[in-house]
């Protein structure tokens, strides 16, 4: 399903429950953060082997699954109340990471582009 169709299908799930009136662009970017904290919440006192077999467990990557969506879906709500096209952003954005992140100095790297000629 392309990014339009489920964001027209979330904004019908919406609408129909009444909920665009707390939809503010405050609010949505508070909860899309509040989800992506729950998203965190399920690494918490893990190390990073425990972190990487947390897919493996059925319920523990339902919930992965379930907080994920939760972010996409508030991420959309974003996008469209502040009249940004996602698929055209990330675009752009991969386009100046290129520009920034050139291959012959960030390859193997995790510097930040400010710090790779260092």
């Amino acid at each position: 399903m392309a990014l339009r169709e489920l964001t027209a299908e979330l904004l019908r799930f919406r609408d129909e429950r009444d909920w665009a009136q707390f939809h503010t662009l405050r609010n949505l970017i508070v909860s899309l953060n509040l989800e992506a904290a729950e998203l965190l919440e399920l690494t918490q006192w893990k190390d990073d082997g425990e972190v990487a077999a947390l897919p493996n467990d059925p319920d523990t990557r339902e919930a992965l699954a379930d907080e994920c969506a939760d972010v996409l879906l508030y991420l959309l709500l974003v996008a469209e109340r502040a009249g940004i096209d996602l698929e055209a952003a990330a675009r752009a954005k991969l386009l100046k990471n290129a520009r920034k992140y050139l291959v012959d100095k960030a390859r193997g790297s995790s510097r930040k582009y400010t710090q790779l000629d260092r």
